[in-house]
């Protein structure tokens, strides 16, 4: 097995809405600098579980920790500050600002300059802005898109869609990537870059990734371990050579092709 020090850490969790139960004590880990997939087929609660992580869901029971500490009552923004970033199934990028300007915004959050500063501009906030501006090129830089930098983010393809929205997380500087289903829409070629971006990532950035995705392919092809929710349970956990000989989750999920 690859598990490291928890990072993230469910126990327990369960969510409610009215009489639906969503979650369902989910107790599940992540570990620092760990890729780890969330598998399971459509309702199974796998958004749901991001929602929770993300400060947009509070559990009805049961306790989620981040670095050791109680994320009970924390904000989506104060997760994010403490190193929670996601991306979602469906692209959510500012269009029609440029791809820079797209990056850039993210940066704001770890600014140390406060709205007195923003409103003079004086030197403090100069510097600010000019070490900013290079970072966000340099992270452009490092994934190839510098190039296309002052065109409007809805003129990218699909694929550098999906690769920007990589980028404004990592601006965020997480601890913890949340991947919401980010091989949807893509080809077979498309697919095989992500696999090795996502892995560069993981590396580069030495962070911990949770992955979402129903592509088997992917989630096989790159994460050390495999969480498998069905109805909002958990009903295995393993290595991908363990989840792909799991009789349950073959018969609820995989199918016999998979085995």
């Amino acid at each position: 097995m690859f598990m490291t020090t928890p990072l993230l850490q469910l126990t327990d969790v369960t969510i409610r809405f009215g009489g639906l139960t969503a979650v369902s004590g989910v107790s599940a880990t992540v570990g620092e600098r760990e890729l780890v997939g969330l598998i399971g087929p459509n309702g199974a609660g796998k958004t749901t579980v991001f929602n929770l992580i993300t400060g947009v869901y509070q559990p009805t029971e049961g306790r989620i920790e981040f670095a050791g500490e109680p994320t009970a009552k924390l904000r989506p923004f104060e997760l994010t500050e403490r190193g929670i970033a996601r991306t979602f199934q469906n692209i959510r990028l500012f269009p029609s600002l440029t791809v820079f300007d797209n990056v850039r915004v993210a940066f704001h959050l770890h600014l140390a300059h406060d709205a007195v500063h923003s409103l003079t501009r004086g030197p403090k906030f100069q510097r600010e802005e000019v070490e900013l501006r290079e970072r966000t090129r340099e992270l452009l830089s490092i994934f190839s898109l510098e190039r296309v930098q002052e065109e409007p983010a809805k003129s990218l393809s699909y694929g550098d869609q999906r690769r920007l929205e990589i980028i404004r997380a990592l601006a965020t500087r997480p601890k913890l990537l949340l991947l919401d289903e980010p091989a949807a829409g893509m080809n077979p070629a498309e697919k095989v870059e992500l696999m090795k971006l996502i892995q560069f990532i993981q590396e580069k950035f030495r962070l911990a990734i949770l992955l979402v995705e129903h592509d088997m392919k992917v989630v096989m092809g790159i994460c050390q371990r495999i969480h498998v929710l069905e109805y909002g349970r958990k009903i295995a956990e393993g290595t991908p050579a363990e989840i792909r000989a799991n009789p349950a989750v073959i018969a609820a999920y995989l199918g016999k092709e998979h085995a």
